[in-house]
């Protein structure tokens, strides 16, 4: 149906469609507005995605254990206990103190290079550089508090209020 429309490709056409274009402004302001409104959906979209991916592998974890407690009921063998990661959070990382140590002296350091770098360009804005050391800092007192923490143990009963 397209193949009967003529193609006119001389210099003035080509001419005339980029003076259609809008103006270089106009341009700019739809620019300026898309921005962040692409990154609010792909900020959305992305923490969606990572929830629905863990859910996905949460749901098969549950299938593939029900189906291996099916088989064994059938075969009249006795059940294995539920594994412990059922219980606990698959995101949540076991509390190490050498990782707040290592988080705290990261934050730190590159909180106190950027008030280097940004005070060597003679900006005066440099002490925006207090954020990421006063992160750091942060840490580095979580460590020192975590270290003093006496090792949890796995008995419920047994966990000392400090």
């Amino acid at each position: 149906m397209t193949d009967n429309l003529p193609v006119n490709t001389d210099a003035a056409n080509v001419a005339s469609m980029i003076s259609a274009l809008p103006p270089h402004s106009d341009a700019v302001a739809i620019l300026g507005v898309m921005v962040p409104i692409v990154a609010i959906v792909m900020g959305l979209g992305i923490g969606m995605l990572v929830l629905w991916l863990d859910f996905r592998k949460k749901r098969e974890m549950f299938q593939l254990h029900h189906t291996e407690r099916m088989a064994a009921i059938e075969k009249g063998i006795e059940l294995p206990p539920l594994p412990p990661e059922f219980f606990r959070d698959f995101k949540r990382r076991d509390r190490n103190p050498i990782t707040q140590f290592r988080r705290g002296m990261v934050w730190l350091l590159v909180g106190l290079a950027l008030m280097v770098a940004m005070h060597g360009t003679d900006n005066r804005h440099f002490w925006w550089g207090l954020i990421p050391v006063a992160v750091g800092l942060a840490n580095l007192l979580s460590y020192v508090a975590e270290r003093r923490r006496p090792p949890e143990t796995h008995n419920p009963q047994e966990r000392t209020h400090v």
